[in-house]
């Protein structure tokens, strides 16, 4: 329990049902969805389109998703992959060509055909109890009147007004600047698409008015889309089969690539093996052996994850725990490593802006869900007609003819968001999550640990100073201990102190036997924790 005395929060909890955002006003709709009789899928859905209004940094229905969900008594997770391809003209031959050896992140070339619409529609047919037209409702009148404009969000704002003055993004930059703390953000068009989606599906995105003035858009910026593209990508969303590794008493769940939830899998796979660090979750051996295995699994993660409709991704060979334990043996506890081995080898005989939300209802359905633009704003590109900030999810492909993550016709691109459940005997025991861009694997298995194995509760698990291994630096976060930090610097590493904490996060841990709901939100971000 934490210590009173000093500035913090509590966790959260309750009986019937909980929702943990980084708004306020996303987590409101879920707790009306749920008290409504509506289930945690439904909340979700409600609680993300929110935020694609009140967070326009973080997320929009120009974005990607991932959910995981475990319904009750069914004993078994979820997995959809609302992530979106790349046009059918994106070839390598057509970037050699044309002298592109590299992605712009504010161009065209990095939008990949928007997924999150696909995937709401796509997950409410197969396990909601309400539609679009009813859930969407909270979001539409957010567009349409205006909401304030909390802390975190102007901040990270005030971070990207360059990017929008470079792509001419003038709404969001009313007067010629980013809104002020408080300010109300008025989003009319988006408000009209929003509308259209309410009352015709997922189709209303896809198809007509609202594709046509995407289309356009990306086209006078030399991009490849096609109105056939984004008809295509109405039904691009799927649910695809979870990814599982066995940790402690539990398993932790993610969704296979082309997301990055494997490197989650590695990390816990190398951990798992070593004794208790001696000195607790801020010591220096702790931190290193982490930041070790991060290295190590980043590493992979940059030289396989792909798209494996394309490409074979080595999984069966990357989560086997020989492998896993021979990479542990590279890790020792008072010297940071050199240079590593090549990725894959055979050693046997940048930050970004993400919404997580998590839901659980009374009837123990968990929902573990995430919806991004990736960076801030995404690619800055707006639609205008139709209010839609478009993402700039291609810009994870390489230009690299050969690599599994080159660009190519209908591909996806390694992705980095990724929502995390852990159960236990085949119930869901916490739907989770972390933002924060390519930080995600480290900070889930950051958080996991924290609270699993060093025994601090959601919301302290959640609060606790971060660490993440960044070309060739490690960055920490001010509250990490100077003495620890000096440690750090005396095994090998080069640290800094960063300025922008990393990303967020939410957890629901569900106690079965109690009948509780135990909940955190991340304090880097403007949103709480609610239940009843």
């Amino acid at each position: 329990m934490r210590d009173f005395s000093f500035p913090g929060r509590s966790p959260v909890h309750s009986t019937h049902g909980m929702a943990a955002t980084s708004m306020p006003a996303s987590t409101l709709a879920a707790l009306d969805v749920l008290r409504a009789g509506g289930n945690a899928l439904d909340a979700a859905v409600a609680a993300v389109a929110v935020q694609c209004v009140v967070e326009p940094a973080s997320t929009g229905i120009g974005g990607d998703c991932f959910c995981l969900y475990a319904p009750a008594g069914a004993k078994r997770v979820y997995a959809l992959n609302g992530s979106g391809r790349a046009p059918a003209a994106a070839t390598i031959d057509w970037y050699e060509r044309h002298g592109i050896a590299e992605l712009d992140r504010s161009s065209a070339h990095v939008v990949t055909i928007p997924g999150a619409v696909s995937a709401w529609e796509t997950l409410l047919a197969a396990h909601g109890t309400k539609g679009l037209d009813e859930l969407l409702r909270p979001a539409i009148a957010y567009a349409e009147h205006g909401h304030p404009v909390h802390s975190r969000v102007a901040t990270d704002w005030a971070g990207q007004v360059d990017k929008l003055r470079k792509t001419g993004a003038a709404p969001f930059l009313p007067g010629g600047k980013s809104p002020a703390v408080g300010d109300i953000f008025v989003q009319a068009n988006l408000a009209e698409t929003l509308k259209g989606i309410a009352k015709y599906g997922a189709r209303a995105f896809y198809e007509g008015p609202v594709a046509a003035d995407i289309v356009a858009t990306l086209r006078a910026r030399g991009g490849l889309h096609t109105e056939e593209d984004f008809a295509a990508g109405r039904t691009a969303a799927m649910f695809v089969d979870p990814i599982r590794i066995p940790w402690h008493e539990y398993e932790v769940w993610q969704c296979p690539p082309n997301g990055s939830g494997m490197v989650v899998l590695m990390l816990l796979g190398m951990l798992a093996g070593f004794a208790p660090p001696p000195d607790g979750p801020l010591g220096p051996v702790r931190m290193h052996r982490h930041l070790e295995a991060a290295r190590l699994a980043y590493r992979d993660r940059d030289a396989f994850l792909a798209d494996p409709s394309q490409n074979d991704v080595p999984l069966k060979r990357l989560l086997d725990p020989e492998y896993l334990g021979a990479l542990r043996k590279l890790i020792a506890d008072d010297v940071a490593m050199g240079e590593m081995p090549a990725a894959g080898a055979d050693a046997l005989p940048q930050h970004a802006d993400t919404v997580y939300l998590c839901v659980v209802d009374r009837e123990g359905n968990a929902c573990s869900f995430i919806n991004s633009l990736f960076e801030g704003f995404g690619s800055g590109i707006l639609a205008e007609k139709s209010g839609v900030m478009l993402q700039n999810r291609g810009f994870g492909f390489r230009l690299e003819r050969g690599h599994p993550n080159c660009i190519a016709p209908n591909k996806r691109p390694m992705h980095t968001i990724i929502p995390g459940m852990v159960t236990k005997g085949g119930e869901a025991v916490m739907p989770y999550g972390v933002m924060g861009g390519h930080f995600q694997p480290m900070g889930q298995t950051w958080f996991l640990s924290n609270f699993f194995e060093h025994g601090l509760d959601v919301q302290e698990a959640l609060d606790l100073p971060r660490i993440f291994p960044n070309r060739g630096t490690i960055e920490v976060e001010r509250g990490v201990p100077e003495a620890a930090r000096a440690k750090l610097a005396a095994m090998g590493h080069k640290v800094a102190v960063v300025d922008k904490p990393h990303g967020g996060g939410q957890a629901i841990f569900i106690d079965r036997a109690r009948g509780v709901l135990t909940a955190g939100s991340d304090p880097r971000k403007d949103g709480l924790a609610l239940g009843y």
